[in-house]
């Protein structure tokens, strides 16, 4: 089930993205702050899945990054991750399209060394990558990150 996400939620999406920080190193340097990572001052919307009753997954809309390659997107799909007990059920796909539908033309970055699931991901469900870039973050020892950005599918 995916719905809205609540301010209740976000010790649950603390949890959950605590979970997948260990599993996968994301995100790759853990915040000082994790709710008000999850909670960005350019947040348009936010959506957990649940299943059994437990938050397993997330995904936000934040304001669009402005010109990305020729694209100017409204929107970017940001903070999406499963925990390792939702994953293999399709879970991150509906959030992806949930977020999707909520955006006209969203776009969407990922880290390129690490990010091999979620590229996957996003390629095989025709999400077309538009350019690389380094991103605003660094790796815990303070190098810089490359990044991938990917342009929604059209309707």
């Amino acid at each position: 089930m995916i719905r809205e996400r609540t301010p209740d939620d976000l010790d649950a999406c603390v949890r959950a993205l605590a979970q997948v920080h260990t599993a996968d190193a994301y995100p790759m340097v853990w915040p000082d702050d994790p709710e008000a990572f999850l909670a960005p001052a350019d947040l348009r919307a936010a959506w957990v899945a649940e299943l059994d009753g437990a938050v397993v997954g997330h995904v936000a809309l934040t304001d669009g990054p402005g010109e990305i390659a020729g694209v100017r997107p409204d929107a970017l799909v940001s903070r999406l991750f499963v925990a390792p007990a939702g994953r293999g059920g399709g879970v991150g796909v509906r959030l992806l399209d949930h977020a999707r539908r909520h955006a006209v033309s969203p776009m969407l970055q990922v880290e390129s060394e690490s990010g091999g699931a979620a590229i996957a991901l996003y390629e095989r469900h025709g999400w077309t990558r538009v350019a690389d870039g380094i991103a605003h973050w660094t790796t815990p020892d303070g190098g810089p990150v490359t990044v991938r950005w990917y342009r929604a599918p059209a309707r």
